[in-house]
């Protein structure tokens, strides 16, 4: 799946990953390949991506936006203030503040 977060200032990532977990209005939800569409408003929390598969990916250029989780350097974190997300045909769309 695709994952491209978005803020007013730049693109921050734009890779494949395994999936993304977000802070939704009604709590934190989990997206993975082949999801239903879905549109959300996001809270302020952490973004997390899952790329446990993704060993062919290069991580390491993160402009200091995201940052690798201290329990598991396969999940990057991104804390946000708030933000929408949008994911259709296996494309998430972050915009996030």
């Amino acid at each position: 799946m695709k994952l491209e977060i978005v803020s007013p200032e730049a693109v921050i990532f734009n890779a494949n990953v395994d999936s993304v977990s977000v802070p939704g209005i009604n709590g934190e939800f989990q997206m993975l390949e082949n999801h239903a569409p879905i549109v959300s408003l996001l809270i302020e929390g952490v973004v997390k991506v899952h790329t446990h598969t993704q060993d062919h990916e290069e991580f390491s250029d993160l402009s200091g936006k995201l940052t690798k989780h201290p329990d598991d350097d396969k999940i990057l974190v991104f804390p946000i203030k708030s933000g929408t997300i949008e994911l259709k045909d296996n494309k998430v769309i972050i915009l996030a503040d």
